[in-house]
């Protein structure tokens, strides 16, 4: 129980510290997702085995100059039967005004896979500024391995 506390409260020290700056945003993130499944990497072919499901979390925004962030994710996806935790690390850059491109790895624990659960996937996202607080996204995760599921993801993110 005391490493969870002192865990937890390093945790809570440096969200302070990160909130006070005024280049870091909080949010919350949701959406769609349209998982395809027995594709080797980057053939979808003529009739993919294709899952819906849904997700939700939580991101920051650490911005690095006027056009350019940092932007990590936590979220969890649910796809059927199948639940995994997903958290990749953007590199976010703004090519137009409000419209931007977020390129990085993610890293995938699958809670319902026997052997192999941790799996290194590249996202490559794009994102439109509608106000101030909602964007709307869209997502393609690719997965590095045949049995790695890749996936489209369409949602909204709203700053805190």
């Amino acid at each position: 129980m005391k490493p969870f506390f002192f865990v937890f409260l390093i945790i809570l020290f440096f969200s302070q510290l990160i909130k006070a700056q005024s280049t870091v945003d909080f949010g919350l993130k949701g959406g769609l997702n349209f998982t395809f499944f027995k594709v080797k990497e980057g053939n979808f072919g003529s009739n993919p085995d294709v899952s819906l499901g849904f997700y939700g979390g939580v991101f920051t925004d650490i911005k690095v100059d006027d056009r350019l962030s940092i932007q990590p994710e936590a979220l969890f996806i649910v796809l059927n039967d199948f639940k995994f935790l997903n958290a990749p690390i953007y590199i976010k850059y703004e090519i137009v005004d409000r419209f931007y491109i977020l390129i990085g790895p993610s890293m995938n624990y699958f809670f319902d896979f026997f052997s192999n659960k941790f799996k290194v996937r590249a996202d490559l996202s794009i994102s439109y500024q509608l106000t101030k607080k909602l964007d709307m996204h869209m997502k393609y995760s690719l997965g590095f391995e045949e049995i790695t599921p890749n996936g489209i993801f369409l949602g909204v993110d709203f700053r805190i």
